[in-house]
């Protein structure tokens, strides 16, 4: 039970990790970017690609996964996402579904559909015995790395001056402007680090969720439900909804096996009719 619990929370972990950068988009800069999978996916095919095919370390790959997707977020900011900022949500849910379906087609094209797989350092393989839990080794660096990751995050958002920059040019960005705020450098600036974080997750997550071309199609809904349940008033919703689902999706395969990956829509459903704007929201 221990053990299903720690795997449960380090899944938690990487969903938080693959979901913060439209927490961030969404939430804060109120843009939906559904094509946020399709960095993620990047991020795991840099990884790959670089670990399997060039034989460069895994831990020295994710710094590169990190900055090819951010990279990546900015142009794509720059030349496509900013002019849709002002426009309807349903023209921006088209616009980044349009993206997805590209981005599927092109790594099917350049790599193919075969899922791949990870070869992870020695050192982080196997599991270890403490206290009668056993634990992964990867699954206990996911959540060393993505609890630092999410300490960061909130700290960055809640008591920095970048952090409440970004806030007040959420609220208002002609009056953010008339008191010198760069509205537009500062989202340029996020978006390229939400895309870098979920280009991160994929890196990370590569070797515990399948990747392959379809992958923004499966995990969108996955993303969605992490948002809509931890709200978008900050990063700490997200974060217990991330756990909460790793948990449930976990237990809930092991323990419940005929109703598979339905129990995280049934947390879903629950969580909404209790709490409409979700875990944490704004003003609560």
């Amino acid at each position: 039970m221990l053990t299903l619990i720690f795997d449960g929370i380090a899944y938690g972990m990487l969903l938080f990790l693959l979901s913060c950068g439209l927490a961030v988009t969404l939430g804060l800069m109120n843009f939906i970017n559904l094509a946020h999978g399709a960095f993620a996916m990047a991020g795991g095919y840099v990884t790959v690609l670089l670990t399997n095919r060039t034989g460069i370390p895994f831990l020295a790959t994710l710094p590169v996964a990190f900055l090819a997707t951010a990279a990546a977020g900015g142009i794509l900011e720059k030349l496509l996402y900013k002019p849709m900022y002002e426009k309807s949500h349903l023209d921006q849910v088209l616009f980044s579904i349009g993206i997805v379906f590209m981005a599927v087609a092109g790594v099917d094209f350049l790599v193919g559909s075969q899922q791949q797989i990870l070869n992870l350092p020695d050192f982080l393989k196997g599991r270890i015995e403490i206290a009668g839990i056993g634990i992964g080794i990867y699954r206990a660096f996911l959540i060393v790395v993505c609890g630092l990751l999410a300490t960061m995050l909130q700290l960055i958002n809640s008591r920095s001056r970048f952090g409440s920059q970004l806030r007040a040019s959420v609220d208002d960005r002609r009056v953010a402007r008339g008191v010198g705020i760069q509205v537009n450098r500062l989202f340029a600036i996020t978006f390229a680090v939400g895309s870098g974080l979920a280009g991160l997750g994929g890196a990370l997550g590569a070797e515990i969720i399948s990747l392959d071309p379809t992958f923004p199609l499966k995990f969108m809904v996955y993303f969605l439900i992490v948002v809509s349940v931890g709200g978008t008033s900050s990063l700490v919703g997200p974060l217990l909804a991330s756990l909460l689902l790793g948990l449930a999706d976990v237990l809930g395969k092991y323990y419940m096996p005929s109703l598979g990956g339905f129990v995280i829509y049934i947390v879903l459903v629950a969580v909404l009719v209790l709490r409409p704007q979700g875990l944490l929201a704004r003003g609560n």
